[in-house]
């Protein structure tokens, strides 16, 4: 088995993993908060899709699905353009709205559908090329494949907690 084939079914693991905590819950869940500087799932779930779109597209020389396919207007955040959530305030976070789960698994399978097409052209060789030189040691492909699909995994497991804490409370 190839290392791409491994990357390709992690990347395939969050995407599973993301419709599973979207489906069914409606814009009062998505977008509640448990705590006020908390995050909410809507907000999970679209600060890990920009970091994957964001790192994914860097990487590879792509331009971001985010700005190519519109979803940026879509969302209709009043962000930068190029923003992916890192370093957002309570406020921030609260003002990542979304009115349906629908428009965070659309993009998230936008920016899947880019990632897997972007991995199944991975060489060995490629994923010791050299993709970020600000740090010491200067980050490799492979390295910074497996940092988006990890920092990915751990969000979207965020988001089920958020989830599960949501939905207990109603209960």
């Amino acid at each position: 088995m190839h290392a791409k084939d491994i990357l390709i079914d992690g990347y395939g693991r969050i995407q599973e993993e993301v419709h599973a905590v979207v489906e069914g819950l409606g814009p009062d869940v998505l977008d509640a908060r448990p705590a006020p500087d908390a995050n909410s799932v809507a907000w999970l779930v679209w600060h890990l899709t920009r970091v994957q779109d964001d790192h994914i597209a860097d990487a590879f020389g792509l331009e971001q699905v985010w700005l190519a396919q519109d979803w940026e207007k879509r969302f209709g955040l009043e962000l930068p353009r190029r923003d992916t959530g890192y370093g957002h305030t309570p406020a921030q976070v609260a003002a990542v709205r979304v009115g349906d789960g629908s428009l965070l698994t659309g993009y998230h399978d936008a920016v899947h559908a880019q990632s897997i097409q972007a991995l199944r052209a991975v060489t060995a060789a490629d994923l010791e090329r050299v993709v970020d030189e600000r740090w010491d040691p200067p980050v490799t492909l492979g390295v910074r494949l497996v940092s988006v699909l990890s920092d990915d995994l751990q969000h979207v497991g965020q988001a089920a907690y958020v989830r599960g804490l949501l939905q207990s409370a109603e209960a």
